[in-house]
């Protein structure tokens, strides 16, 4: 999905960007599977090197960008889950495997990485301290989002880094892992896993700075950060409009003094 975000929008790029994301419908053992996380398992096992398929694959998709992994070596997400059990709501579960936190109906109470201090890619971390402009969001709060602080040396990179820091917050809670969260919610679970963290802007939604007006205090005393607020959603406020939110990134780098280039 971050290759075919980086897609143009020429017919090359609306191709391929569907191309990567299409999904087999057969009854088959491919039924489910994206033919983008195929070409890119193909690239990863005949380049035996993680950062070069991913580069490989960018340029068939002649991609505006790289997509860097976090760690060297696989991950596998783990997460601390209350309310499951009917009978006893504060029992807690563990379970294992990114699909299944995603969809989780319990309360996340803690998430982590098996094995729990992965090596981080030097490039990722470099690509960090080079960075002008760092951005946390949006995406799937536990199972995206909040993994890349769960790595020490890029948590560490993106803490120590002197980069603008902005903080997406989602424009609707979504489904399992998130369901019914606050914002301010969101931002409090953020900061019991990384309470070193501290930015500079956090983007929200106008709708949800609305309903929950706490949300500036709470940015504030959590991460030192000021509240951007925009329209950045599409009509049934599901999900963010691109165009909208790339204005936002764009007004926000304006008002930082930041280079704009044309492309925005």
């Amino acid at each position: 999905m971050a290759l075919a975000a980086l897609c143009d929008d020429g017919e090359w790029g609306r191709t391929w960007r569907d191309v990567i994301q299409h999904r087999f419908s057969s009854a088959g053992d491919l039924g489910g599977h994206s033919v983008g996380n195929l070409l890119i398992t193909a690239l990863w096992e005949l380049l035996d090197d993680h950062v070069d398929g991913l580069d490989w694959m960018a340029r068939l998709l002649r991609a505006h960008g790289r997509v860097l992994p976090m760690s060297s070596v696989p991950l596998t997400i783990e997460a601390d889950v209350s309310g499951l059990d009917p009978g006893d709501p504060a029992l807690t579960w563990t379970i294992r495997g990114q699909s299944r936190v995603a969809v989780t109906t319990g309360h996340v109470e803690h998430v982590r990485l098996d094995p729990p201090r992965p090596p981080a890619r030097e490039e990722t971390i470099q690509s960090v301290r080079e960075a002008d402009v760092l951005n946390l969001g949006p995406g799937s709060w536990y199972t995206s989002v909040m993994t890349h602080l769960l790595v020490p040396d890029l948590h560490d990179a993106i803490r120590d880094s002197s980069a603008l820091k902005l903080l997406t917050l989602n424009v609707h809670p979504g489904r399992g892992e998130t369901r019914n969260l606050s914002m301010t919610a969101h931002l409090e679970s953020l900061h019991r896993h990384a309470p070193e963290l501290r930015v500079d802007w956090i983007l929200a939604d106008e709708r949800i700075a609305d309903e929950e007006p706490g949300l500036a205090e709470t940015a504030n005393r959590l991460f030192g950060a000021r509240l951007w607020r925009g329209n950045y959603a599409v009509a049934n406020r599901q999900k963010h409009d691109s165009l909208k939110l790339a204005a936002g990134y764009r007004d926000v780098l304006i008002a930082e003094d930041i280079v704009v280039e044309e492309q925005w």
